[in-house]
């Protein structure tokens, strides 16, 4: 019997790995997060399959699921939204299944940071603007932003900003990250990407708490950076003609010659 956590993408049900569509059609047992789990992806549970929508549970009742099935001798589906590598809670639940020696396996998810990125058709990276993105949130109920992990001390990077979980503070969040970026700097709010009531609001830091319309819900992420609109950017030396690359040796002495 093994615990299958299984990374559930950002909404859409076919931005679900092969692997994570496989093993939920394989488990008898599927444990999800229903306030983010779109109900399209609970279709690939196999017929008569024990479906537990842990939203209302706490800790306790979620392991106390998994042990009883556990002691049945079934494998279970546990689904987070998004990646299982950032705020899926998963670590505490994997180290309460340790405990019981209850075996585990992590199966990754499309992150809602991607899903965004590919709405807005952006790279946020640019070669000569930005080269590092940085994943962070305002501190909430559920966990305080440690000492020295503030919004200010990261866009003093700046780097490319992808903010989770605070667009209920936006305000906040532009007192902290506009004396950095200036004005000026491109903002994109993309609220529920990838799910068919997706929207995307995009303005300046100046500009896009009277550019926004309505309230978007917790599920919005907010992007900051130069790269979001930048069209004057370096190109690549990547795939340039007198570049030497392994799979195209260039010159009469090249880095990684052909072997026959």
């Amino acid at each position: 019997m093994t615990v299958y956590f299984i990374g559930a993408g950002p909404g859409a049900a076919d931005l679900l790995t092969l692997r994570g569509r496989d093993l939920i059609a394989s488990c008898p047992v599927c444990l999800y997060a229903g306030s983010l789990i779109p109900e399209a992806i609970l279709a690939y549970c196999p017929p008569g399959a024990r479906v537990v929508n842990t939203a209302p549970m706490s800790l306790d009742d979620i392991v106390g699921e998994i042990d009883a099935a556990h002691r049945r001798g079934q494998d279970v589906a546990r689904l987070h939204s998004g990646d299982l590598s950032i705020w899926s809670a998963m670590g505490e639940q994997v180290r309460r299944l340790r405990a019981l020696d209850i075996p585990v396996s992590i199966t990754p998810g499309v992150p809602s940071f991607a899903a965004a990125a590919a709405a807005l058709e952006c790279e946020l990276t640019l070669p000569g603007i930005s080269q590092s993105v940085v994943l962070t949130r305002t501190s909430g109920r559920a966990s305080a932003m440690p000492q020295g992990e503030s919004l200010s001390a990261f866009a003093a990077t700046g780097a490319v900003l992808a903010i989770h979980l605070s667009v209920h503070v936006l305000d906040q969040v532009l007192a902290e990250v506009t004396p950095h970026y200036g004005a000026d700097c491109p903002v994109a709010i993309v609220w529920r990407a990838s799910w068919p009531e997706q929207q995307i609001v995009r303005a300046t830091l100046g500009t896009v708490s009277t550019e926004l319309e309505g309230v978007l819900e917790r599920t919005a992420l907010i992007f900051v950076g130069r790269t979001l609109s930048a069209q004057d950017f370096d190109e690549s030396r990547l795939y340039a003609g007198d570049y030497d690359r392994r799979y195209r040796p260039v010159g009469s002495a090249p880095r990684f010659p052909e072997t026959s």
